[in-house]
């Protein structure tokens, strides 16, 4: 059983993340999930996953390709405090 459910919703057009919810409960995240789609339905540029998993990490591993730009900030930042 997945310990953690991370809902993400990714902008095509910008290609990065607008929105990360982590949730423990099932349910709870089925139920953001469904708002998301509800929010979202008429905006075909917008992307909504939800995986499961035994944590953030793994998540962030296999589903890589939607944190890119999130690793490009910390990489930005890291940069910034290195310079």
């Amino acid at each position: 059983m997945a310990d953690v459910h991370m809902l993400l919703v990714y902008s095509l057009q910008a290609q990065e993340l607008i929105e990360v919810h982590e949730f423990s409960d099932a349910d709870e995240a089925m139920a953001r999930y469904a708002l998301a789609e509800r929010e979202h339905l008429e905006d075909p540029s917008v992307e909504i996953v939800l995986v499961a998993a035994d944590s953030p990490e793994t998540i962030r591993q296999t589903h890589a390709s939607y944190f890119r730009g999130e690793v490009a900030a910390e990489r930005l930042d890291l940069d910034r405090l290195l310079a």
